[in-house]
């Protein structure tokens, strides 16, 4: 749990999976002046979005934060997540904000779609921004895996990306998962994208 002050019905947010959970563990650990909240894992999306409406009504709910991957389409994610809230009685914008969405109310609401709430794409879209720029091993894990023959894959081809940020990752000094390379520093939270993430749980759960 971040650090700060709040009992963990208080601050709550959702998340896919335990990649999610991990980044967000240690980007808080990385960043100062984080408040305190507890981390969901709903195991996938559509636990997690079913998930929606009855932790937002939760007694004792101040702030509770949505973060999903935005996948294929960036419209039809926010739309599902949208409509899940308006069940719970509060509305909505229509549109994500760049900065991450929170809307002021009680409990107050947040949601981030991953990478940047602009964007299709998952989590990697999000680690791969923290890669250091000039990085000499970075071409080279795009290459081996772009050199797989499609006949070989065993990664879907709307996974590419993932296997190459995987890639990376294997050839750290100690090869970790991407939660634990922002740990130990080897990925730059010191980017554009990262930082609005993190101001965006500052903002949500403070």
């Amino acid at each position: 749990m971040p650090k700060g002050s709040a009992t963990p019905a208080e601050r709550v947010l959702l998340v896919e999976g335990p990649d999610d959970k991990h980044t967000v563990l240690n980007l808080c650990g990385v960043s100062s002046n984080m408040p305190r909240f507890c981390i969901l894992d709903k195991d996938g999306k559509d636990n997690l979005l079913k998930s929606v409406r009855g932790e937002i009504l939760a007694e004792d709910r101040v702030a509770i934060g949505i973060l999903m991957d935005a996948n294929d389409d960036l419209n039809a994610r926010w739309q599902a997540v949208a409509g899940r809230i308006r069940d719970a009685g509060i509305q909505p914008p229509n549109a994500p904000s760049l900065y991450g969405t929170v809307i002021q109310g009680s409990p107050r609401v947040g949601v981030w779609l991953m990478p940047d709430n602009n964007s299709p794409g998952e989590l990697e879209n999000f680690v791969e921004r923290m890669i250091p720029a000039n990085d000499f091993v970075w071409p080279l894990s795009q290459e081996y895996i772009d050199g797989i023959p499609k006949a070989e894959r065993k990664f879907a081809e709307g996974k590419t990306l993932r296997a190459k940020v995987h890639a990376w990752l294997a050839a750290r000094n100690e090869p970790r998962k991407m939660g634990q390379a922002i740990g130990v520093g080897d990925l730059d939270v010191d980017v554009e994208t990262t930082k609005k993430f993190v101001n965006w749980l500052r903002q949500l759960f403070t």
